[in-house]
């Protein structure tokens, strides 16, 4: 699939690594930075989705999206994202994530909006259950990152070219092709969200970090299995 993640906003928290590593499948072990885990609340605009060789269609190439992730490694010593949830705001996109993506993903009445500098992201789950649970942020954006602030840790968090999924019991892959994200700077002015608690999580603890994008182009490629064909 190709499509562009826009106006996204990466929030993280720091988690204990025996957290994550009990919601993972066989096969992948978390990854770690500074000794810790991390969890990731992302909301964004998706634009332009289409399948290759197809044109987008309007109404259904274009909505809001949140998703809660975390970082992992397979047995080959691959980095990548595992899904704890994802929130989309078109039912058509979410049939079709779950059953050819295979990803948990939910139907939610979302929006985005971009005033000034400041982007208010809004999300509240409809199907499947638990119902209600939501995510409404309000980020301020600030400078882009120069080289000398793009640290390793910013490169930990949004650098990831690799999905993992389970499909039919087995362990699988997709690759992800895009740019390099520009990275800003970005304040939180307000959150009210359950969604991590709704993953499964505890609640956060602590102030989350913050980095924000205007967004990238993105090809998602097909799934592999990784314990043979």
């Amino acid at each position: 699939m190709y499509h562009r993640w826009n106006w996204i906003t990466f929030i993280h928290w720091r988690y204990p690594p025996s957290v994550l590593q009990s919601m993972l499948p066989s096969g992948l072990v978390v990854e770690t930075f500074d000794g810790s885990a991390w969890v990731g609340l992302t909301p964004f605009l998706m634009q332009g989705l289409r399948a290759p060789a197809l044109p987008a269609v309007p109404w259904l190439s274009e909505f809001p999206e949140t998703n809660v992730r975390t970082y992992v490694r397979d047995q080959q010593g691959r980095g990548g994202i595992w899904f704890l949830s994802l929130d989309a705001a078109r039912l058509p996109a979410v049939l079709a994530a779950r059953s050819g993506y295979w990803l948990p993903y939910f139907w939610s009445d979302m929006s985005v909006q971009l005033i000034d500098k400041q982007v208010a992201y809004r999300c509240q789950r409809r199907w499947p259950g638990p119902r209600r649970l939501r995510c409404d942020a309000d980020v301020r954006l600030g400078p882009p990152l120069d080289e000398t602030a793009r640290d390793e840790l910013a490169h930990f968090l949004t650098a990831r070219y690799r999905l993992f999924t389970v499909i039919a019991g087995r362990l699988a892959t997709a690759e992800v092709e895009h740019p390099e994200w520009p990275l800003r700077r970005a304040e939180l002015l307000r959150l009210e969200q359950d969604l991590l608690t709704g993953a499964g999580l505890v609640a956060p603890d602590g102030d989350p970090l913050l980095h924000a994008s205007s967004g990238v182009p993105v090809r998602v490629g097909m799934w592999h299995r990784l314990d043979g064909p």
